[in-house]
C-alpha cells in the first residue's frame, strides 16, 4: 500500500553535502531521485539552504535544478542550529558563522516566489506541493491528528480513552530493539492546545480557534489576537486563523505573543 518516498537529498553539490554530513554525492542523489520517480507513484526530495556563506544566486540556481529533478512536491528547510548538535559546537568552536536572518529571510522569500512561479505553492511553511499532492502523511502531524510512533527515535500521538499521550521511542537502534518506547506521557489540554497552535500555523490553511478553546479550555489572548490581525500577520476568516505571507517569515515571533 506504500504509494510515496520521500528522499532526503539535503543539497546539490557535494562540498556542501560534506559539510552537512551527509553520505552520499550530488550524482548519487540525482540518480535515487531518477528511481524513486520511476518506480513511485508520488515522490518528494528535501534540501537545506540558508548553508554558511551560500548566496541568492546559487540558491536560486539550484532551486531552479531541483524543480527541474522534483515530481510534485518539495521540501526546503532553512539550515538551522540546534541545541546539543554537532553543528552548534561548531559554531562555537568559530568552526563556521551561521547564516544572518536578514539573508536568510531574502532567501526564504526567493524560494517562495520561485516555487509559486513553477506551480509548487507553499501550504506549509516549508513545504511546498502542486494542487493535490500534498503530503497526507504529514498533514496528519500538522493538523494535530493521531498517529504512532515506529521506529528508533521516533514520536507519536496516540488517542486512548479520552486522552492523548506522546509517545517516544528510544534513539540508539540496539536500545530501541531491547525496549521499543522510552516514554509514554498524556498530554494535558493546555499541552495539546500548544502543540496544535504551534504545528496548525505552519499550515497556510491555518487553525480553527475554536478546537483550539476546547482543547485549553481558554480563550486565544484577544489582545495579542488583535494586535497581530492589525499588523497583518495574522489573518481571521470566521472560525479560523492563519498567518500571512509575512506572518510565516516571522513565525516564531507569532507564537510568543499568542502563547505568552
Amino acid at each position: 500500500g506504500v504509494n510515496r518516498v520521500s528522499l532526503g537529498v539535503q543539497a546539490l553539490n557535494d562540498a556542501d553535502l560534506k559539510f552537512l554530513g551527509r553520505g552520499h554525492s550530488a550524482s548519487e542523489a540525482r540518480a535515487a531521485v531518477e528511481l524513486a520517480r520511476k518506480y513511485f507513484a508520488r515522490m518528494s526530495f528535501d534540501l537545506i539552504y540558508a548553508r554558511p556563506d551560500q548566496t541568492p544566486s546559487q540558491w536560486q540556481a539550484e532551486l531552479h535544478s531541483a524543480i527541474e529533478m522534483a515530481a510534485d512536491h518539495l521540501s526546503l528547510y532553512q539550515l538551522t542550529i540546534e541545541p546539543g548538535t554537532g553543528f552548534e559546537g561548531a559554531v562555537k568552536r568559530g568552526q563556521f558563522t551561521p547564516m544572518q536572518g536578514d539573508l536568510a529571510a531574502d532567501l526564504y522569500e526567493a524560494t517562495q516566489q520561485i516555487c509559486d512561479v513553477h506551480g509548487l505553492s507553499a501550504y506549509e511553511i516549508s513545504n511546498h506541493a502542486r494542487p493535490g499532492e500534498e503530503s497526507r502523511h504529514n498533514l496528519v502531524y500538522w493538523r494535530y491528528g493521531e498517529y504512532a510512533g515506529i521506529g528508533p527515535g521516533a514520536h507519536g500521538r496516540l488517542h486512548r480513552d479520552g486522552a492523548v499521550y506522546a509517545t517516544a521511542n528510544f534513539r540508539k537502534p540496539e536500545r530501541w530493539l531491547k525496549a521499543g518506547r522510552e516514554t509514554c506521557e498524556a498530554l494535558s489540554g493546555r499541552d495539546q492546545s500548544v502543540e496544535m497552535l504551534m504545528m496548525g500555523l505552519r499550515l497556510q490553511e491555518g487553525i480553527s480557534t475554536s478546537r483550539f478553546e476546547s482543547l485549553s479550555g481558554s480563550c486565544l489572548p484577544t489582545d495579542s489576537l488583535h494586535e497581530l490581525l492589525s499588523q497583518g500577520l495574522l489573518l481571521r476568516h470566521g472560525d479560523h486563523i492563519k498567518t500571512t505571507p509575512r506572518g510565516r517569515l516571522l513565525l516564531d515571533g507569532v507564537l510568543s505573543k499568542l502563547l505568552s
